[in-house]
């Protein structure tokens, strides 16, 4: 897995080796399996918009990489038509804080920025989405631009599940779990057993992943994603991607699959990518025929017993919509999760336009948030 390799090499601006990324992601402040090479390599060389990709790079006076973060240049901002940057969120990706060395986020920051400050490609200002609110990233990019006299807005914002929880699996079932759905699922799990074989699994070393992926795929195209073209499996580009990822997860230590199968066939699977000591829900799939005894939420309960039982893990992210009707059902604590707008700066002409950009939308945002209000 060398970056050397990829097609869209000259495309990568400082790219950095494989060794001291690794390093990086390893002690990272906010751990982000979506930028570690395992998988941010894969989606570099498959999947849509990464020939626009540029990978920012910090570093320290001595040298050492100290932050990384992929960028794109945008054409249109929301529905204005203002050139920007933005952090590269694709498809696949679930989560945006840049790797940056756990206490050198500011100076990681001010590198990055800068870098963009200088870019004429990077638009009149840095559109920023997936942080986490209260994490150290944010919190060191908010302090950064106050220092430097930086316009920095805070432009969205939602929550998500997350289980982050000190009881064992049996007392956050009882006590976040109303009684007649643990009920219910009991009665589930009765009458699934009663169709055969039931075995609820963990991906283990000597089991072969690439295998579990190939049986992930199948389960999801054949329920209603891969009716609707949006499986994995659909696509040349995240079934390629899918494959290389799982693969280069399950070699760097950052893959944990689950699956229930009813007589030796896959009624549910789960995939998480797990980075540091803390997990993020992939995807899900399950047998559509099985509909009836809630597989999805059968493996959602096996994957909450699995994390709070492993000693590795402080925390999961569901990465899931806000809101999301089955895991906010389970999962009782939440994570918030920010979009940004960042000033960026320049020189002589190229100063004031990119000042002007950055006013001009918060004026108009502000002034349509001020008549919404109004409206009876």
């Amino acid at each position: 897995m060398d970056m050397a390799s990829l097609p869209l090499a000259n495309r990568v601006a400082g790219a950095p080796a494989i060794a001291e990324w690794h390093l990086l992601a390893a002690h990272a402040a906010e751990p982000n399996p979506f930028y570690h090479p395992a998988i941010l390599v894969p989606a570099l060389r498959h999947l849509e918009g990464a020939a626009d990709v540029r990978i920012i790079e910090a570093r320290n006076k001595d040298g050492a990489l100290t932050g990384l973060m992929p960028v794109v240049p945008k054409a249109h901002h929301a529905r204005y038509r203002v050139q920007n940057s933005t952090n590269w969120m694709h498809g696949q990706c679930f989560f945006g804080a840049p790797l940056m060395q756990a206490g050198a986020e500011a100076q990681a920051w001010s590198e990055i920025l800068a870098v963009l400050d200088a870019a004429g490609w990077a638009g009149h200002f840095l559109h920023f989405d997936g942080l986490d609110a209260d994490g150290p990233v944010a919190t060191a990019l908010e302090r950064l631009c106050a220092t430097q006299g930086r316009g920095c807005k805070r432009i969205a914002s939602h929550e998500r599940a997350m289980l982050r929880s000190s009881l064992d699996a049996d007392a956050y079932w009882e006590t976040h779990v109303r009684a007649k759905k643990r009920k219910e699922i009991r009665r589930l799990i009765n009458r699934l057993a009663e169709l055969g074989h039931v075995t609820h699994r963990r991906l283990a070393n000597e089991d072969d992943a690439s295998q579990w992926a190939e049986d992930f795929i199948a389960l999801e195209g054949a329920g209603w994603k891969g009716a609707e073209g949006t499986a994995l499996g659909n696509a040349r580009e995240t079934r390629a991607f899918f494959r290389d990822a799982i693969a280069n997860a399950a070699q760097d230590g950052l893959l944990d699959m689950l699956r229930i199968d009813v007589d030796a066939a896959p009624i549910a699977m789960l995939v998480n990518f797990r980075l540091g000591r803390g997990a993020f829900s992939y995807k899900i799939a399950f047998d559509e025929k099985f509909a009836r005894f809630s597989p999805g939420i059968l493996i959602e309960i096996d994957n909450m017993r699995a994390a709070l039982a492993d000693s590795s893990l402080d925390w999961s992210d569901s990465c899931a919509a806000p809101n999301h009707p089955m895991i906010d059902g389970i999962w009782a604590e939440r994570r918030r999760i920010v979009q940004y707008r960042v000033a960026l700066k320049g020189r002589g002409l190229q100063r004031l336009t990119r000042r002007a950009a950055f006013a001009g939308i918060g004026i108009v945002e502000d002034s349509i948030s001020s008549m919404k209000g109004r409206r009876p």
